[in-house]
């Protein structure tokens, strides 16, 4: 079966405190926006205690274009992208003219050739690679890629596949936005980086964690949950409040279903590998799923320290599990996105998982 090999994140140098970001925020948005010294409170009860972003602060205030913050995005993202992926191949002892396929995944700038072009020329990665550019799946983005580095490499048990995902949604911010979405998405979302390598069986694993399905979900009528607005100034930012109420009614019916088609229960899963949307989709996910104990307390741990980087975040949580430790058994990576969708990703976590299969 394919296996994660390796995985590396990027810890960007302009780290903020998030009260820094409340501060200016309330700054920008006073003056035109009436409800801001109601609302500013939403920085404060998101549990997000630093930010990680691209740039420093200051150059969020000052006037730019959409196609001056792309351009940024297009020099940021490659930039970012070779660091995370040089290291990722150290990390899992592979040498660069190995790797078959790239993904690539991102919903937060624009660029054809796409981003795996580039990176591939800056590399000199094997002009023959198989490229994937992945593209408008938002949060769901990073639990998606990696179901379809997996199925690559089901496919051919030869493959080293290159996942990178890349979010740099401070670039995204639209200053003369003066709409509730955008001043509580100013308060959640920050910049993440993440590369990995998933191989096929047929090289050796070490690491242990070990792709065993995936399960991807559109829910019919939900079009407007979550999504970008598209328009002359950017990406106008658009979710529902509703998100929460909808994660209560749907997602453990859905995990069930998912798990039961693998002969296993809620029970069998020792490690949740979520996407942390923020303070209340991790409430809703806890009120959900009647779990007892700091299940997602790792999940919540990078939300704290980075905020919420879109797709790269839950390959954040998984780097977190494999760099600290895990628990020997199942692991279930999980994030919601646009459509609104659902993805996941069952896999098998150190020695326990073998035994859990006799539970089929």
């Amino acid at each position: 079966m394919p296996f994660v090999a390796a995985i590396s994140k990027i810890d960007l140098p302009y780290k903020a405190d998030q009260q820094e970001v409340k501060q200016q925020a309330k700054e920008t948005f006073s003056a035109n926006f009436p409800e801001a010294g109601r609302l500013i409170f939403a920085f404060d009860n998101t549990e997000i205690k630093y930010r990680n972003f691209c740039q420093p602060l200051s150059y969020y205030i000052k006037p730019n274009t959409f196609e001056e913050r792309n351009n940024l995005y297009i020099r940021l993202t490659l930039d970012y992208s070779v660091q995370a992926i040089e290291d990722c191949l150290i990390k899992a002892g592979v040498n660069k003219q190995d790797i078959t396929d790239i993904l690539f995944v991102s919903t937060t700038g624009l660029a054809t050739p796409s981003m795996d072009a580039l990176i591939i020329n800056k590399l000199r990665l094997n002009p023959h690679i198989n490229r994937i550019p992945v593209w408008g799946l938002g949060c769901g983005g990073g639990v998606s890629g990696m179901a379809k580095a997996n199925t690559v490499a089901k496919a051919n048990p030869d493959a080293i596949v290159l996942l990178v995902a890349v979010e740099l949604c401070s670039l995204t911010l639209i200053k003369t936005d003066y709409s509730k979405s955008n001043f509580i998405g100013s308060s959640l979302f920050s910049d993440g980086i993440a590369a990995c390598i998933v191989k096929g069986d047929n090289h050796n694993n070490e690491k242990q964690v070990n792709y065993i399905a995936s399960s991807s979900k559109l829910y019919y009528d939900s079009l407007e949950v979550m999504g970008w607005d598209f328009q002359d100034t950017g990406f106008k930012v658009l979710f529902s409040k509703d998100i929460p109420a909808f994660i209560n009614e749907h997602i453990k019916e859905d995990i069930v279903d998912f798990l039961s088609k693998q002969g296993l229960e809620l029970s069998h899963i020792k490690n949740f590998i979520f996407h942390p949307g923020g303070k209340k989709v991790l409430d809703a996910y806890q009120d959900a799923l009647g779990i007892g104990g700091n299940f997602l307390k790792k999940t919540r741990e990078v939300m704290n320290d980075y905020g919420n980087m879109s797709s790269a975040t839950v390959l954040y949580v998984l780097e977190k599990f494999i760099r600290e430790g895990f628990e020997s058994g199942y692991g279930l990576m999980l994030a919601m996105g646009p459509g609104f969708s659902s993805e996941m990703v069952l896999l098998e976590m150190g020695g326990e998982g073998e035994k859990a299969k006799g539970k089929r």
